[in-house]
């Protein structure tokens, strides 16, 4: 059978499936028996038996679960109350005053969460009514969530990088190292956008409010000091060497539960609910994973990786073509997917094309993921527009004209990491001269 028909007809397979409502990973398991079984003599059962234990029995998978909780424990104590009275005195003489909590609020939460949509609902629900009473455009202050909420997938420890890591056998603490300098060049793109808009509209920023000196500013942040030190030592610990990605993420749980017991919002029921968040965010997750790598495998023996990776050869894209293509490949598939989903479904087709093009695999796991970021505020399967839609109760086509000066300042920060590769392969390369 044609190589082509064999590929269009298993992705075919797998839209319908997903299209139905049925699990991503089951769908995943489902197009990869189907591969097997129709175009190989190979036992499709005991392939998948041993993939799906294969891919489950992995100690770079460990920090997944403790990451996701550490999120969930940070993310039912008083953190989120207290950034905006944490960094709203150090914004009020900045143009575009306290619209920057909400991007500084999405940077600091989205190292201890990892996930898009709790960064932006987190920080919304706390920012967006006191902005509101101050009289602030609501407009911008939806996009800066929607942009920023996306922190969450690129700051370190993220989830997604967790993902690819695990899915392309690449180093996590490479990884989360390599996600640092994107993370904050983002941070500034939105940082800049939002003081050049409140400069060209005056008009639309409420005036200045009261000056606040310095010791008072420094009593209003002393909370967020136990947190910042906690985001610096496990990230700290595994650029250095002295932890690896899991044993950080270990400690990471245990600081964060004293954390939490120390501010007194440790309780019972705020402990067994985020076991239980954490331990459902999990399960979804590795259970992808393992549907992820049988049909790697499904997909190997039916050869259509390798085909696909010999027709694009044979195009004679230049590595930036490739990029351009790729990006607008995966900014249509994210319209439709989560960023996880994403990445796990184009990994076994995608990386032998990267290979071969002489691409950095770290390079590209950060690019995957700003691009991933782009999708997360584009209609009409943007998370994150569909959590600030409910937090507003604004139509999703408003949310999504608030979000589009962030999704091009997204797009501005891909030309950056195409154009200046080193922002995400300077720090590990670093890492790995020490």
């Amino acid at each position: 059978m044609d190589s082509t028909i064999l590929a269009l007809g298993l992705l075919l397979v797998l839209f319908v499936l997903l299209g139905s409502g049925l699990w991503v990973a089951l769908s995943l398991l489902a197009v990869g028996f189907l591969s097997i079984a129709l175009f190989s003599p190979a036992p499709a059962g005991q392939i998948m038996a041993t993939t799906v234990w294969g891919a489950s029995n992995s100690w770079a998978l460990a920090a997944l679960p403790l990451f996701i909780w550490m999120g969930e424990i940070l993310f039912r104590s008083r953190l989120s109350d207290d950034l905006f009275g944490g960094l709203a005195p150090w914004m009020a003489r900045l143009p575009g005053r306290l619209m920057h909590v909400n991007i500084l609020g999405c940077g600091v939460f989205a190292a201890v969460s990892g996930s898009s949509a709790a960064t932006a609902a987190t920080i919304g629900k706390m920012s967006l009514p006191e902005l509101k009473k101050r009289g602030y455009d609501e407009r911008m202050c939806i996009g800066t969530l929607a942009g920023s909420g996306t922190l969450g997938l690129l700051i370190p420890p993220s989830i997604i990088l967790i993902v690819y890591g695990v899915a392309t056998e690449e180093s996590i603490a490479r990884l989360f190292v390599a996600g640092v300098l994107p993370g904050i060049m983002l941070i500034v793109l939105f940082m800049g956008y939002v003081a050049v808009w409140s400069l060209l509209n005056p008009s639309r920023v409420p005036p200045p409010e009261p000056h606040v000196p310095i010791p008072a500013r420094l009593r209003a942040s002393g909370r967020l000091i136990p947190v910042l030190l906690l985001i610096a030592g496990v990230i700290s610990s595994i650029y250095l060497g002295i932890a690896s990605p899991t044993d950080a993420a270990a400690v990471g749980v245990l600081l964060s539960l004293l954390l939490s017991w120390f501010s007194g919002s440790l309780t019972r029921q705020t402990f067994i609910d985020g076991i239980m968040g954490a331990t459902r965010t999990s399960c979804m997750i590795a259970f992808i994973l393992a549907g992820a790598a049988f049909l790697t495998v499904a997909m190997g023996f039916s050869g259509v990786p390798r085909l696909l990776a010999e027709w694009i050869s044979t195009l004679g894209l230049s590595p930036y073509m490739l990029i351009v293509a790729l990006t607008l490949f995966f900014v249509v598939l994210g319209c439709f997917l989560d960023g996880i989903s994403v990445v796990v479904l184009t990994t076994a087709v995608i990386l032998p094309m990267v290979e071969q093009a002489g691409i950095d695999t770290i390079w590209f796991g950060i690019y995957i993921v700003l691009v991933v970021e782009m999708a997360q505020i584009t209609p009409p399967v943007g998370f994150n527009l569909f959590v600030l839609q409910g937090m507003t109760g604004r139509n999703i086509l408003y949310v999504a004209r608030a979000a589009l000066p962030f999704f091009t300042m997204l797009l501005v920060g891909v030309i950056l990491l195409v154009l200046f590769p080193g922002i995400a392969t300077w720090l590990p390369e670093r890492m790995a001269s020490l």
